[in-house]
């Protein structure tokens, strides 16, 4: 089930001679319940490249979003991503289950984070 979106984020960096992953300001990880080295979705809204990697902790309030490594070379500052973290829930949890989802403004400061009703329960 999906976990945590990021939903609109700007690409602010891309460094090919990282190791590997995607820096993320560590505010918006928290409001997306996105934890450091956890595997993430990253979805590129303006050429429709999808990627996994893992998250790493970005400064605090940075507005950040730093393609690291390979990743580097699919996606480019400016563009505009989605990043996504799942989560195994078992049958009892489902109908209950709410994302956290964290949109925002062009310079990637949250403009609202809220838990998305799962579409059984919005009816």
């Amino acid at each position: 089930m999906l976990r945590g979106k990021i939903h609109r984020a700007t690409i602010t960096e891309a460094n090919v001679d990282y190791i590997g992953s995607v820096t993320i300001d560590s505010e918006l990880m928290a409001l997306a319940d996105i934890l450091e080295n956890e595997k993430v979705s990253v979805v590129n809204l303006d050429n429709g490249v999808r990627l996994e990697t893992y998250a790493i902790a970005g400064a605090r309030g940075s507005g950040v979003i730093c393609l690291n490594g390979a990743a580097a070379l699919l996606m480019q500052p400016g563009e505009k991503v989605i990043i996504l973290s799942y989560a195994i829930v078992s049958e009892s949890e489902i109908a209950e289950w709410q994302p956290r989802v964290v949109l925002v403004d062009n310079d990637n400061k949250p403009v609202t984070a809220a838990k998305v009703l799962h579409p059984a329960t919005s009816r």
